[in-house]
């Protein structure tokens, strides 16, 4: 058996073990985004990824076993369908992997489990001025018609 390729990438589930990997991608992700989050919120966050499973993730590795990104979303009914939906809540990517294609395959891992769970759609939605990932949308995904409009409570 050979070795498997530096290029490769691997996807899995996210689980209990995984908090040394997860915790700089999502902090990663937090910076990238200028946001500041409570220490709480990350907590629920983990517990919901691995312990109530309310929402779900993966990780994406590199051949040595590096952590390379992160990917979280959940289910939710739709009026619309008969399915449920599926959010694609967050993606994040490490710089030195980005162009790798680590992107695109958090999102087609995502798709996959969209569809044995028989979801009828994945959406998600990004910053306008975050460039580099709306071109990988763009050629992914087809871009939706519809503006978001928010009230923080």
């Amino acid at each position: 058996m050979s070795a498997p390729h530096p290029a490769e990438v691997f996807i899995r589930p996210i689980d209990a073990g995984d908090r040394e990997l997860w915790e700089p991608l999502w902090k990663g992700y937090l910076d990238f985004y200028q946001e500041t989050i409570p220490p709480e919120a990350t907590e629920l966050t983990w517990k919901r990824l691995t312990t109530t499973r309310e929402v779900e993730g993966f990780l994406a590795f590199n051949a040595g076993g590096e952590a390379l990104g992160l990917v979280h979303f959940l289910y939710h009914p739709s009026t619309f369908k008969t399915g449920d939906s599926c959010y694609l809540e967050d993606l994040f990517v490490i710089p030195t992997a980005r162009g790798r294609r680590v992107g695109r395959r958090l999102i087609a891992a995502v798709v996959e489990a969209a569809k044995a769970k028989a979801a009828q759609a994945v959406y998600w939605q990004t910053e306008e001025f975050n460039g580099t990932a709306r071109r990988l949308y763009e050629r992914v995904a087809k871009r939706s018609p519809f503006i978001r409009y928010q009230i923080e409570i």
